[in-house]
């Protein structure tokens, strides 16, 4: 946009008003004249001169106010921003536009319009551009297509893709009726004037084309709507050719639709170098080419490569504000010192959520979390970052050793160590209980470290941000719960239904910067998401009633997905075994309660940052499940009824608890069992007095199959499931 704002800020140089004398409109053409020709100093003498005619007229001063601020080399936004702020006031427009007085007073909405977009104050430039656009007839063809192309923009800032395609369809109405008026004139101007007029207004024609085409890709992609984008990037090819822009739209289509290696390659092909720097465009293209490059490694699942060019995107982007004068030292925050064009090339924030994302994703928790704490300070209103800030407390702090998560055959967690020879040889059991751990003893908890209580805050945030009201639509946000999963389904057709400009649809998007908005149904499996991370969180700190209430609020979500609602059954029951309510616990550990475990995700979760078009990484759904989680129907029921056996201890009943142990031992891989579900087997041998066999279950890691024979026929015939085939069982950890 900083073109056009060259172009317009200083309309009003050259235009006359009514009341204007012949000597006064020949000072305004001379000031407009040396304004268009860069001598400023010269422009800002006319104006004074000018001013000193008419004092009465707020537009001379606005436009001193313009030519002043280009004179400091636009970095004087701020004062700027106040003088057309006190202009504003001046002429008593406080109120809407409301008549033709303001559509005089359009070019000073407009300059104020075009500050706020730079200083990212995205809804108040929208508000005024849509007031100056009840009124585009009045205005002079070149004005009204500067102040659709500003809408436009801004509309995609905000993730409103069907209104700027609403709008783009205005301006293509507009560049037909120029051409036609264009065609209309030639007779009336046979000489070498008319010829070259002409030819510059098809140029001015033909650059707008363009860059409608570049627009019309960008709100589709944001819409995911593969066949109308495929139409348009043939334009943009055509028009553009392979300019940085075209390619890096290209690869985002390409890398949406999930060819990533074409992405890498059209990536690699752009001829970055030619592309003019961030003082021209408010871009930096290098930042943007690494950033791009990270999220398409990210979705390849090349978690490490991707991180390393997120690292690459971030400093150029910190040697870029270096060049601009941005070093962090309050400069941007004054708006002053900074090219106003400029304001919007720092994407570091957008970048460190990017590189959050993708540490949590390698298994560097604490390092997510520094980077995530800093994005958040700018996007404290995204929700999906607090439950991501959560789950690095989490992931931070879960217990359990790397071989007990795979399931591998080690007596690690069941024995601690052997005492004694011989005859007084004892062996001593690993202490289990670990739970109920004060993790950040002797410190406030709203301290910003990654422990469990700060995961409690995030996700109370996370909750509160979110709408109360229950919602719901055709997609879904991953509910892992501590490895920040998320799936891609490229079906263009389905998201485009979607999309396809319903007004009302949109306004019910929740906002989550630097992500794209979230949709009903988004917003919905966000909720069953961060009820799944409390109650975990609440068990983990010991408050069992509040967990309880984490667990049930989780089941009673209208469209919970399988997996969530079985680790909602898991943490209700436990919470209540620790409340003393174990019957019931007992009702929640029914394993008829497992129908669904999987974690498949129906919606790509796209966290957009870095650039208007790199998108957050999409994981590919095809990603493996967690380890500690598992991966089918017959391994969580297996799950349900040992944690039910375990119920059936605390009532001494014992027989009931080795029914449980025994047949959920049937259902999996003898190398699947978890140490806890070895344990309960040696304590209800040493109930049942058979001191020897709970010594060879110890020595052998495993449930014999001996005990196994103990369960009479009746049992062994009512199997509470279909058997599927063996696959990696784990202990389901509160993570």
């Amino acid at each position: 946009m900083a073109e056009s704002t060259e172009q317009n800020e200083a309309k009003h140089d050259g235009s006359s008003s009514p009341g204007m004398t012949d000597q006064e409109k020949e000072m305004a053409a001379s000031a407009h004249e040396a304004f268009v020709a860069g001598k400023y100093d010269e422009s800002l003498k006319h104006l004074e001169a000018l001013q000193e005619l008419n004092k009465e007229d707020y537009k001379i001063a606005m436009n001193k106010a313009v030519v002043e601020f280009y004179t400091s080399g636009q970095t004087t936004t701020g004062t700027l921003k106040h003088a057309l702020m006190a202009m504003k006031n001046q002429v008593h427009t406080t109120e809407d536009v409301d008549g033709l007085d303001d559509v005089d007073n359009s070019l000073l909405y407009y300059n104020q319009a075009i500050v706020h977009y730079h200083m990212r104050q995205y809804s108040e430039a929208i508000s005024i551009g849509e007031k100056l656009y009840q009124f585009l007839e009045p205005f002079e063809e070149k004005f009204a297509q500067a102040v659709c192309f500003l809408l436009v923009d801004l509309y995609l800032l905000t993730f409103q893709p069907e209104k700027a395609l609403h709008l783009l369809a205005v301006l293509d109405k507009l560049a037909v009726q120029g051409s036609n008026k264009n065609g209309k004139g030639e007779n009336n101007s046979s000489n070498k004037d008319g010829g070259t007029q002409r030819s510059e207004f098809t140029a001015t024609i033909e650059a707008a084309k363009s860059k409608m085409h570049q627009y019309k890709v960008r709100a589709y992609i944001q819409m995911k709507s593969s066949k109308a984008c495929k139409r348009e990037i043939k334009s943009v090819m055509n028009t553009a050719g392979n300019s940085a822009p075209s390619l890096f739209l290209k690869s985002n289509f390409e890398y949406l639709r999930g060819n990533y290696r074409k992405a890498v390659k059209l990536l690699n092909s752009s001829n970055i170098a030619e592309h003019p720097g961030p003082i021209k465009t408010g871009e930096c293209v290098r930042c943007m080419f690494w950033n791009n490059l990270g999220c398409i490694h990210f979705a390849m699942g090349k978690h490490n490569l991707g991180i390393f060019y997120f690292k690459k995107a971030l400093q150029e982007n910190d040697h870029t504000c270096a060049q601009l004068g941005d070093g962090g030292n309050g400069q941007s925050k004054k708006f002053t010192g900074i090219p106003m064009c400029a304001l919007l090339a720092n994407k570091r924030y957008e970048l460190l959520y990017n590189c959050g994302i993708q540490l949590l994703h390698i298994g560097r928790p604490l390092a997510a979390f520094e980077c995530l704490m800093e994005a958040v300070q700018v996007y404290h209103s995204n929700p999906r970052l607090w439950l991501r800030l959560a789950e690095c407390c989490i992931s931070a702090n879960k217990g359990g050793t790397e071989q007990e998560s795979k399931g591998l055959p080690c007596k690690k967690g069941i024995v601690q160590s052997i005492v004694g020879q011989g005859y007084h040889r004892k062996i001593v059991l690993a202490s289990q209980s670990a739970q109920n751990t004060i993790y950040s003893e002797g410190q406030s908890a709203a301290i910003p470290v990654a422990s469990m209580e700060f995961a409690a805050i995030c996700l109370r945030n996370a909750l509160l941000l979110l709408p109360e009201h229950q919602q719901q639509d055709t997609k879904t946000e991953n509910g892992s719960k501590s490895s920040s999963q998320s799936g891609s389904t490229e079906s263009g057709s389905e998201n485009s239904d979607v999309c396809s400009g319903k007004g009302p649809e949109a306004d019910k998007l929740l906002s989550a910067a630097p992500s794209s908005p979230l949709r009903k149904q988004e917003v919905e499996n966000l909720r069953c998401s961060i009820l799944a991370c409390s109650a975990y969180v609440a068990l983990a700190l010991g408050d069992n009633l509040m967990a309880l209430n984490h667990a049930e609020k989780l089941l009673l979500q209208s469209k919970v997905s399988g997996s969530l609602k079985f680790l909602g059954h898991l943490y209700a029951a436990e919470a209540l075994i620790s409340l003393d309510r174990i019957s019931d616990a007992i009702a929640h550990l029914n394993p008829e309660n497992v129908s669904d475990v999987s974690m498949g995700v129906l919606t790509s979760e796209q966290d957009q940052a870095g650039s208007d078009k790199g998108d957050e990484p999409v994981e590919s759904s095809g990603k493996q499940t967690p380890l500690c989680y598992p991966s089918s129907v017959t391994s969580a029921r297996a799950m349900m009824l040992f944690n039910l056996g375990s119920a059936y201890c605390l009532r001494s009943e014992y027989d009931k608890a080795r029914k449980c142990l025994h047949q959920a031992a049937l259902m999996v891989n003898t190398k699947e069992i978890p140490p806890e579900a070895i344990l309960l087997g040696v304590y209800l041998e040493l109930q049942n007095g058979n001191t020897q066999l709970a010594l060879q279950i110890i020595k052998r890691n495993q449930l014999l199959p001996s005990a196994v024979q103990r369960v009479s026929p009746e049992s062994r015939k009512k199997p509470v499931q279909p058997i599927q085939l063996p696959s990696s069982f784990t202990q389901v950890q509160r993570k």
